[in-house]
């Protein structure tokens, strides 16, 4: 059920592409069986899809292989990025422009760092930001996932299982969909997951962007009020701003 308006256009989105994306996919994603429409009691269309097994990479974390789990996620977006993206729904706002160009959040992304100064190395910061803001994808669109992230990838005996919620789903640039990299994976299954994944550099320093841009403002908003988010954001800028220099 969409919590806002800003994802009612995503409804109709998913009945229009997951049937034809799990026909190219190797794991399970969402089917959709009915949607709903708007009522005096719910105000928006919404959706009913078919019951998936597993559960959140986020409930397992603290046991799941790493370098397995790189795999895994590799090999689930090297199928979804060759799927024929040419009618696919270009990143805008119906997908908060994942696949789309960072430029959109570049204020938002320079106020956060300004507000987290006091704990975070903002030049680096600023240094990475537009760094990944220099490039952008030179090929043809491919379809993104849009939140590849730990509460959307299900677990089975140690195993990804089913990829789930692909209301940021579009066609654009993939370097969203490496997030990741560096709020989950480290070092080690982190050089894992990028050999899996035929990108250049330019779209890894885009990735950090994305990831930078992202734990920047759950930092600037939760420090003080959830202790969980904000030392998972400070571990992201952690690995953003190391893989950064060892990428130099």
């Amino acid at each position: 059920l969409p919590s806002a308006e800003g994802y009612v256009a995503q409804v109709e989105k998913e009945h229009r592409w997951l049937p034809y994306l799990a026909k190219r996919l190797p794991l399970p994603i969402p089917q959709p069986l009915a949607k709903g429409k708007p009522s005096p009691n719910y105000p928006w269309p919404w959706s009913v899809y078919r019951w998936l097994d597993g559960e959140p990479l986020a409930l397992e974390l603290s046991g799941t292989d790493l370098v397995q789990l790189a795999k895994d996620v590799a090999a689930f977006l090297r199928a979804l990025h060759a799927i024929d993206a040419s009618d696919g729904p270009l990143a805008g706002a119906h997908n908060f422009h994942r696949g789309g160009s960072l430029r959109v959040y570049d204020a938002e992304a320079r106020a956060a760092i300004e507000v987290v100064s006091d704990e975070v190395d903002a030049e680096l910061a600023r240094t990475i930001w537009d760094a990944a803001l220099v490039s952008r994808w030179q090929t043809n669109p491919v379809w993104v996932h849009g939140d590849i992230a730990e509460g959307n990838l299900l677990m089975q005996d140690g195993r990804l299982c089913a990829v789930i919620d692909f209301g940021s789903s579009g066609v654009g640039d993939p370097a969203s969909d490496l997030i990741l990299a560096w709020n989950v994976l480290d070092a080690e299954s982190r050089a894992v997951f990028r050999q899996a994944l035929p990108l250049d550099a330019a779209t890894w320093q885009r990735g950090r962007g994305w990831a930078l841009w992202k734990a920047m403002v759950v930092l600037a908003a939760e420090r003080g009020r959830d202790e969980r988010l904000s030392e998972w954001s400070r571990r992201t800028i952690r690995e953003v701003m190391t893989d950064h220099r060892d990428s130099r």
